[in-house]
């Protein structure tokens, strides 16, 4: 292979189409050479080195709804696909009712980055490693997508299929995802583990969330999240059923981080190996679930 000092992007054609319908009718007339985009973090990146090759790119991020960031009290958080990142932590919204979402989005990259990064760019890459995808998972969140047959939702949960690889079909276009509102009471953290302190992907990324639940016998429920230690974001069911189940101690919190290490399946990669990302999860799970149950107690 040829080292390429001074890698560029390949050539494409730009498209900006009018309107949704548009778009998802080019998008699902060339399926195998077309991608949409946003603010284009990901994509760019990808074709500068060489890992794709679409003929066109489509612009999506001026259509209808695409830049919509709502609260309702009721209802819940929309944002729309093409808010970008720093404008979801700038959100007094996010920051008194998701701050869950603040703290992960706050974790990615550099500033910079996050004016052009978008949570709905983050999780259609289907990146194991994406940051903001555990926030979502944990709060139920549910994407609007615009398809050729026109709108339709779609569960973050068994979305993602496998790395890049999600339940979105040709002609589809994301155009918000939903969060609803919180349980009274919640608390969520995220803790990633990287190279240095900013702008690396995650080696471990562990997202807890708890809020109270009578219906548990030990009064709250908790969800938890893992990123980067298998071939897709994943929440651990095992973790949810034995902390309902049992008085949070800080010896049910170790036994729960132990069920977490075991749900994960990472692998030997240049930034860690399959046993240290292992015990990493282990580690950061206890200190995320416990710093939950401190903000809950």
């Amino acid at each position: 292979m040829i080292h390429n000092p001074h890698p560029s992007l390949p050539e494409f054609d730009y498209i900006l189409p009018a309107n949704l319908a548009e778009a998802s009718d080019f998008l699902a007339r060339h399926p195998d050479s077309s991608r949409p985009f946003l603010g284009g973090t990901d994509v760019f990146v990808r074709m500068r080195d060489g890992f794709i090759t679409p003929k066109y790119l489509v612009d999506v991020k001026k259509l209808d709804g695409m830049n919509e960031l709502s609260f309702n009290p009721a209802a819940g958080l929309t944002l729309g696909a093409a808010v970008n990142m720093n404008r979801v932590i700038a959100s007094p919204d996010v920051q008194t009712h998701y701050p869950l979402l603040a703290e992960a989005c706050r974790s990615v990259a550099s500033y910079q980055l996050r004016t052009r990064a978008t949570i709905a760019g983050n999780i259609c890459n289907a990146s194991p490693a994406g940051d903001a995808i555990g926030a979502c998972l944990v709060m139920d969140g549910v994407l609007h997508v615009h398809g050729v047959d026109g709108p339709r939702q779609e569960p973050l949960a068994g979305f993602f299929l496998g790395p890049g690889r999600t339940r979105l079909r040709p002609g589809d276009v994301v155009t918000a995802i939903h969060l609803p509102l919180p349980p009274k009471g919640s608390a969520g953290r995220y803790f990633k583990l990287g190279r240095n302190r900013v702008s690396d992907l995650s080696i471990v990324g562990v997202t807890a969330y708890g809020y109270p639940d009578t219906s548990c016998a030990s009064g709250c429920c908790f969800r938890l999240a893992l990123a980067s230690v298998a071939p897709v974001p994943l929440t651990v069911q095992e973790v949810e059923t034995h902390l309902a189940g049992n008085p949070i101690t800080p010896e049910s919190i170790q036994q729960a981080a132990c069920l977490a290490a075991e749900a994960s399946t990472p692998i030997n990669d240049v930034r860690g190996s399959a046993r240290y990302r292992k015990q990493m999860v282990e580690k950061l799970s206890a200190r995320a679930l416990t710093a939950v149950w401190q903000k809950l107690v």
